[in-house]
């Protein structure tokens, strides 16, 4: 973050570690701009650490970057001009490797107004930055979607930032030249865990549909795909990926019913 070509900025911390782990890493140099350490370790949750850290923060225009991401030097500066050029609410990216090519998920390849016909693919939590006047109306993430969440909707916090801000008729805006880097998901050959995992941010897109109306159409039309991967990767006796997609299925289901297993 020292080598952004923007200064004008600060860092919280949110700490949810039961362990003084960060404190000797930060506390151990001199930083060239404002860190803010805020240890809670008993609030546990990805939503419920952004919503504890923008609250403490003085700045403007808010971002929330994930613990394992990194952004290039001139993001800051890039999503401060795209919020002044159009006059935006709110400005999302995406997620690319080190060449600019999209990862981890599907982006939209041109600027846009974030509408419902979108917002599946114009948003990801780390490459979004928020007038702080906007997120205030907005209310902040829901605590109870998200990755670390005590409820098994372990992802599509975002879906549900952007459909609340289009419902207060806020101007929401994709740029694909907007963009931070992160590990790359590789889901050739799925072990367990993985497997687990996706289920996890399956039933959280499932929830989102579910909590904002959207029909049983849009889930047959959410879970086609993974349906014609499951049959596929069954047929080319590529069993792991198989049951990964089928978990997708399973999970997309179970969040649109709001059914909660014992364990996310």
């Amino acid at each position: 973050m020292n080598r952004q070509d923007f200064k004008d900025f600060e860092v919280i911390v949110v700490d949810q570690n039961s362990d003084d782990r960060l404190v000797e890493i930060l506390g151990d140099r001199k930083w060239q701009f404002p860190v803010t350490h805020l240890r809670t370790p008993t609030a546990r949750g990805a939503s419920r650490a952004r919503n504890n850290g923008w609250r403490v923060a003085r700045g403007e225009i808010i971002t929330f970057p994930d613990d394992d991401c990194w952004y290039p030097p001139w993001i800051l500066s890039k999503a401060l001009g795209i919020l002044e050029r159009t006059g935006a609410d709110m400005v999302t990216g995406r997620a690319a490797d080190l060449t600019g090519r999209s990862i981890n998920a599907r982006f939209e390849m041109s600027p846009q107004i974030i509408s419902l016909r979108n917002l599946w693919s114009t948003h990801i939590e780390w490459v979004a930055f928020f007038r702080r006047t906007a997120f205030e109306m907005i209310g902040g993430y829901d605590e109870d979607i998200g990755p670390g969440a005590a409820s098994p909707w372990q992802a599509c916090e975002a879906q549900d930032v952007s459909l609340r801000a289009l419902k207060l008729k806020l101007r929401c805006y994709f740029d694909p030249s907007l963009y931070a880097h992160h590990k790359e998901a590789v889901v050739t050959n799925p072990d367990e865990t993985v497997t687990r995992k996706q289920r996890g941010y399956a039933r959280g897109m499932g929830y989102v549909l579910r909590k904002h109306e959207f029909g049983p159409f849009h889930l047959l039309y959410w879970i086609a795909r993974p349906v014609g991967g499951m049959l596929y990767y069954f047929l080319q006796n590529k069993r792991n990926r198989a049951k990964y997609s089928a978990n997708v299925v399973m999970g997309r289901v179970e969040g649109w019913l709001k059914v909660r297993p014992k364990s996310p």
